[in-house]
């Protein structure tokens, strides 16, 4: 797994090996992480944004967001084993000036002063755990109004109050565009 785009394009991340099933981490393909930006950069992110990386996993997400010019990231998850992940990582980028890793589950976000312009989740697929993440991170301040949230999971996650903006399929995973009210 890598870096594909911007100022750390090629870094290689630490290996998942097929991933931990156990701790639920999935990482997001390559292919599709690609896919996704260039779907991102026709909103104008993440050049400028501050991003909150939900169900962070490995942080590749947020790291490809600082990599192609957002301002900062908050990594979240309550798994030991990404959290390692996650700070390995940002330490490869030389990222943890401009990153913070919270150690809370997705649901229980502390509240903030600073919202962010893009949302990524990636939660367990199937569990149904985007929607309630979502709108507890709106709860706390973590959304700025019209947010673009991005939501992948193996079925299209709809969120009450919540526009949807594009979706995609890639395989088994769909990619659901959400825009905050």
């Amino acid at each position: 797994m890598r870096i594909i785009g911007g100022q750390h394009r090629g870094l290689m991340l630490a290996d998942v090996g097929t991933g931990d099933v156990a701790a639920h981490l999935r990482p997001t393909p390559d292919r599709v992480r690609e896919s996704l930006f260039n779907v991102l950069m026709g909103h104008g992110l993440p050049h400028g944004a501050r991003v909150l990386d939900l169900f962070a996993g490995t942080g590749a997400l947020g790291i490809e967001a600082l990599s192609r010019g957002a301002l900062h990231a908050t990594f979240v998850d309550n798994g030991r084993i990404a959290q390692g992940l996650i700070r390995e990582n940002l330490t490869k980028a030389r990222r943890t000036q401009d990153a913070t890793v919270l150690t809370c589950a997705a649901d229980k976000l502390p509240t903030t002063s600073a919202p962010c312009q893009l949302v990524f989740l990636d939660p367990p697929y199937g569990k149904h755990l985007g929607g309630s993440a979502v709108l507890a991170a709106q709860a706390r301040g973590w959304l700025a109004a019209g947010a673009l949230i991005v939501m992948e999971d193996n079925a299209p996650q709809p969120v009450a109050g919540f526009a949807q903006v594009d979706l995609r399929r890639y395989g088994d995973t769909h990619i659901t565009l959400l825009r905050a009210p």
